[in-house]
């Protein structure tokens, strides 16, 4: 368990390198799907915008749905601060159960409306066919990634990060065996599925995990999944924390949803350009999360212990290791640059799009890394309300006109990531100047 008394780099990377680790699993899955799927015989480009469209709502539902996990690390960590786990013995069955009735409700409903939502995003004929096939499958896996996700919350609370990433990477490693072998097939003994297979592969993988995830939880943590009645009294803290968690992940979701769906418009390869673009941001993005989960964790703990100028000081070591881990990040893919490129697609009018922007993907990591610890923060201080209010001011008054005003000008690609770029600048600006606002100087 880490020791709120001494935040050391030690200390730090103790829960940081497992909650990298696990962080980079999810998208690393995406990463997989993308770069096989992109390496099939039959209309590549088509099939890997299939992924990338259905892959880009599915990330949003998910998003949405999965912000009980930090409501819960953060209450489950407060109440550890406290020393008083009892009070919310029953919190997790309860939570896990309500997140269970919903993310049947949502497969339901999106399988029902499946072409109306993908039309959305500007897909049609075969392309949109394809999405739908896809998505059809996928969807079943919502309820075993909720669990998941709401057991990681669990964990962390508990300032675990080690179970989380022991799963993770089980489901990873099983993802990828199971994408080559029913994407392609294996000659005599399975067909090629192609994007179907990926498709399975993904849902498998998330079975297995969910699997994992129950019988760790079950031996590894005080807390049982017998529901009993009445709720717990912080059932509504935590359900509150949630609604403007999934809020925030809805106006984090419109600016995705106009990402896809104008490169889209742009074109079969534009959208592919941005499938692979896009997917390496989600996996930096998780990469750097480890620092991210690292707050999100300790400092629920450091509330409830009321150690605020430790806080503070979270907060600067976070900034520094992530912004560095960043860096490292940026130099690597420089110097791999355009051999990155052909890991996901052959296709010359796929590879010139994604070249133009990738090096916009590389330049935002930094203001990312900063922008993703005081986010993880922010989250282990139940500051719910503040998250929701900067991204619907980063979103409607940063990403959206940025992107009309780049789209007016025919910029295509290039504006979609400057349009990123403006909305990561103000999530990053306006919560250092509001933590060092409300926490720098507060006295226990």
């Amino acid at each position: 368990m880490y020791k709120a008394s001494t935040i050391t780099f030690s200390g730090i990377n103790k829960l940081a390198l497992p909650a990298l680790i696990s962080g980079i699993a999810e998208p690393l899955l995406s990463l997989t799907d993308t770069a096989i799927v992109g390496n099939i015989d039959q209309n590549p480009t088509q099939a890997l915008a299939a992924v990338g469209i259905a892959g880009s709502f599915i990330s949003a539902l998910v998003w949405i749905l999965a912000q009980t996990r930090s409501a819960v690390s953060a209450t489950i960590s407060r109440y550890l601060g406290k020393r008083s786990l009892h009070e919310i013995a029953d919190l997790p069955a309860q939570i896990m159960l309500i997140n269970l009735a919903l993310s049947i409700v949502i497969c339901l409903v999106t399988l029902f409306f499946s072409v109306e939502i993908f039309q959305l995003y500007n897909a049609e004929g075969a392309l949109l066919a394809e999405t739908v096939s896809y998505y059809k499958i996928r969807a079943l896996g919502y309820p075993m990634t909720l669990f998941v996700f709401t057991a990681f919350g669990v964990f962390r609370g508990l300032q675990n990060t080690f179970w989380p990433m022991v799963i993770s990477i089980s489901g990873a490693l099983i993802n990828v065996v199971l994408d080559l072998v029913l994407v392609f097939g294996i000659e005599g003994l399975v067909a090629p599925m192609q994007v179907a297979g990926a498709a399975w592969a993904s849902v498998i993988s998330q079975v297995i995990m969910a699997v994992l995830a129950l019988v760790i939880l079950l031996k590894k943590t005080p807390f049982n999944l017998r529901f009993s009645w009445p709720f717990n009294k912080e059932i509504p803290n935590v359900l509150s924390i949630s609604f403007n968690l999934i809020i925030r992940a809805l106006a984090l979701n419109v600016a995705l949803y106009l990402a896809n769906s104008y490169a889209t418009s742009y074109g079969a390869h534009y959208i592919a350009a941005q499938t692979i673009a896009f997917q390496i941001w989600l996996f930096f993005a998780f990469f750097i999360d480890g620092y991210s989960s690292v707050g999100n964790i300790v400092s629920g703990k450091l509330l409830g212990e009321q150690h605020y100028q430790k806080m503070w000081l979270l907060s600067i070591k976070l900034s520094k290791y992530s912004v560095v881990v960043s860096f490292l990040l940026v130099f690597v893919c420089a110097i791999f640059y355009r051999q990155i490129g052909m890991l996901f697609s052959e296709e010359y009018r796929v590879l010139e799009a994604f070249y133009h922007i990738f090096w916009m993907v590389l330049l935002m990591q930094p203001i990312n890394a900063v922008a993703f610890v005081f986010d993880g923060i922010f989250k282990g201080l139940a500051e719910a309300a503040t998250l929701r209010n900067l991204l619907l001011v980063a979103t409607f008054l940063g990403f959206i006109p940025v992107l009309l005003i780049a789209d007016y000008y025919q910029l295509k690609l290039v504006g979609i990531w400057l349009a990123f770029t403006v909305w990561m600048l103000l999530r990053a600006g306006i919560l250092v100047v509001k933590f060092r606002r409300n926490y720098l100087f507060k006295n226990p």
